[in-house]
């Protein structure tokens, strides 16, 4: 039953889906690491990966069930998707690293810069589009 609900998110299985989420939740700590050591200084790894689960999850989520399910318009998704999980970011962020909102926006504008350009930069490299 699960299997079949995830197919067209990942390929097939229930194995597929918990790679796919732990290689989204790796990048995604990868870069709020890199953001976050050049916004606020040294600070612990363990923070990112934490704070990484939040955006990695709603934007698995919103693509499989906001996109695909016809529920928000293939236009309009792409939008939804990258507000919403901005938004996840910045909860987890200013939640993790106990932040103030003023200080949360721009270490999540730097996250979505880093995560931008390094999924160019792979994206490139691996040509995956």
């Amino acid at each position: 039953m699960l299997q079949s609900g995830f197919s067209s998110l990942t390929g097939g299985g229930l194995f597929a889906v918990l790679v796919t989420v732990l290689v989204t939740w790796l990048f995604y700590a990868v870069t709020l690491h890199l953001a976050a050591t050049f916004f606020i200084g040294d600070v612990p790894s363990q923070l990112a990966a934490k704070a990484a689960v939040a955006p990695a999850v709603v934007s698995l989520i919103l693509q499989r069930w906001g996109i695909e399910a016809g529920i928000v318009s293939a236009d309009l998704g792409v939008l939804v998707v990258l507000v919403l999980t901005l938004l996840a970011d910045g909860i987890a962020i200013s939640v993790t690293y106990r932040l103030s909102n003023r200080s949360t926006a721009p270490l999540v504008a730097l996250h979505l810069a880093f995560a931008a350009v390094l999924g160019f930069a792979l994206n490139n490299i691996f040509e995956l589009v």
